[in-house]
């Protein structure tokens, strides 16, 4: 019991943890090394919902919902948005492949970025002013109609020198 109390003071002192992640290290899901991405079997009413607009690198202006608590890497995820080699490390903040650049007056309400969000945006090709880690934004309401645009290019270590998988 002192345990899941520990795990749970613990989750609570991150500023950016999403409610999702906060179920997973207190169910134990955590200490066995588990990865879930949200399922979407909440309430479907869409005015639960938040949108979100995604630009992608070709310019296509696609818009998804997503379930408050949902960080930007699960919309993609759960919505099977085909951007190249979007969440590598599948939101374990071990990569820059989730990189997504907003604009200012988005930026600012998304929160502040952790020390280990910015070690990794380092690493992203066509880093911003503005930009942040879709795996480290959780969907709030106050967030619908946010617009994000997927950069040029990506980090990713599994391609090769030439591009190719």
């Amino acid at each position: 019991m002192a345990l899941v109390t520990a795990l749970r003071r613990l989750a609570h002192v991150r500023l950016r943890e999403c409610s999702r992640r906060t179920a997973a290290v207190t169910s134990g899901a955590w200490l066995t090394g588990q990865r879930s991405f949200t399922t979407g079997t909440g309430s479907l009413r869409s005015d639960n919902k938040v949108t979100v607009h995604f630009i992608n690198r070709d310019g296509e202006k696609i818009t998804v919902k997503g379930s408050p608590g949902d960080s930007l890497l699960d919309l993609v995820i759960n919505e099977d948005l085909d951007f190249d080699g979007f969440g590598a490390c599948e939101g374990t903040l071990a990569c820059s492949t989730c990189h997504l650049i907003f604009d200012e007056d988005v930026y600012k309400s998304l929160g502040r970025v952790t020390d280990e969000e910015m070690d990794m945006l380092d690493l992203a090709y066509g880093l911003t002013d503005t930009s942040r880690l879709g795996c480290q934004i959780c969907l709030t309401k106050s967030l619908d109609g946010m617009v994000a645009r997927v950069p040029e290019s990506v980090a990713d270590i599994r391609q090769s020198k030439d591009g190719s998988s």
